[in-house]
């Protein structure tokens, strides 16, 4: 098995994590922060410990830095959190159905509306289409770090000063560039959303959403919190506010341990790694006749670029070309990806592509055995 559809979930994941995972689910296996017995604090501060090491990779206090179910939990609960009467949201054209449908169900909701503007390949121009966007009633811009179908970055730092000069909270989806890519509260953003599965390597049923408390949000769920509890209302003070119900213990524990790996190899030497298989992906598949690629990752753009890259075999359907490299021992992603926007942009919306997207685990020798693959499928 060659496993390269890490930009759905990151496999496998470091074997300190599988590690710590089996470790919390027995010793740290109470309710953490809804007991005063030692077990339950004990518990409570192995949780608070994961936290601290989501928040300083991030750049944001502890207590801001909110537990997830996964990434489209955080996106639900920042955009309808800032979502007001006739409210507008702005959103680039590549945007995942995790923050788009949320967007679209709050404007329906509260009787606003969304515009969304092209994002490119010329950061200038892309920061200069999402300012035409913006209204004088924007209530946030709602951006994607990176597209999950053809891998373009959009300029963060740069439409975080948009935001602050306009006044409007920014919102952004981490899904894909979390654990690899520069994204910080520092830079700019409001609210930062991750998926605890993909780059921090952590187990699915993690996520984040991680905030500079600038702009205060309404609950979208409510419940116990092991806090003031002698209150029928929600707390106002973070993380309770949104952690309603006991959190994946585990699942959070043995996310800190993924931060850690990440930390040990640091972001900078995995987006390289993977970006330099991305990069001999393309040189090797643009040789390859029948194949045809949607984004081409070179050394020269390779700056624009998370390590995504889509394609498709001739004229075959990208879920049966995906579906004739899984029996050859490939695993990719065949499909829209549920990213409708982005596969519009391409000109793919009814093909769909195959999407090759590795890890810090693959190899050039892994890369080699798909390019053949893929030559003995596209030459017949």
């Amino acid at each position: 098995m060659i496993y390269l559809d890490n930009a759905a979930t990151t496999f496998p994941k470091p074997q300190s994590v599988y590690r710590k995972w089996a470790h919390a689910m027995s010793a740290y296996g109470a309710n953490p922060g809804r007991s005063g017995h030692a077990f339950s604090q004990n518990t409570a501060e192995a949780v608070y410990q994961s936290r601290e090491k989501c928040a300083e990779l991030f750049g944001a206090e502890p207590e801001n830095t909110i537990f997830t179910l996964n990434c489209t939990h955080a996106l639900n609960f920042a955009i309808k959190g800032v979502a007001r009467n006739g409210c507008h949201f702005v959103t680039s054209d590549m945007e995942h159905n995790a923050s788009i449908r949320p967007v679209y169900a709050a404007v329906k909701s509260y009787g606003g509306s969304c515009t969304m503007f092209e994002a490119v390949e010329d950061e200038e121009q892309t920061v200069y289409n999402a300012e035409r966007a913006i209204r004088p009633n924007t209530a946030a811009l709602v951006c994607t770090a990176a597209s999950n179908v053809i891998g373009l970055r959009t300029p963060l730092r740069e439409l975080a000063a948009l935001c602050r000069r306009k006044k409007i909270c920014f919102i952004v989806d981490a899904a894909q560039g979390a654990g690899t890519l520069p994204i910080t509260l520092k830079d700019g953003a409001n609210i930062i959303c991750a998926a605890g599965h993909k780059g921090l390597y952590g187990p699915m049923g993690t996520g984040l959403m991680i905030m500079d408390g600038t702009y205060p949000l309404k609950t979208i769920i409510e419940g116990g919190t092991g806090s003031a509890s002698e209150s029928i209302t929600q707390p106002d003070f973070t993380p309770d506010r949104f952690e309603s119900g006991t959190i994946n213990t585990a699942g959070v524990i043995a996310l800190g341990e993924g931060v850690d790996f990440v930390n040990r190899l640091t972001p900078e030497k995995i987006l390289a790694h993977e970006l330099a298989l991305c990069r001999r992906f393309c040189a090797g598949a643009e040789k390859i006749r029948g194949v045809r690629l949607y984004n081409i990752i070179t050394q020269i753009n390779s700056d624009l670029y998370a390590p995504v890259v889509s394609f498709n075999i001739g004229d075959i359907p990208s879920t049966e070309g995906a579906a004739m490299l899984s029996s050859r021992g490939f695993y990719m992603r065949g499909g829209l990806h549920c990213a409708p926007l982005a596969h519009k942009k391409i000109g793919t919306i009814n093909s769909g592509t195959i999407r090759f997207s590795p890890s810090a685990f693959n190899t050039e020798r892994e890369v080699d055995m798909l390019l053949k693959a893929l030559e003995k499928i596209a030459l017949k």
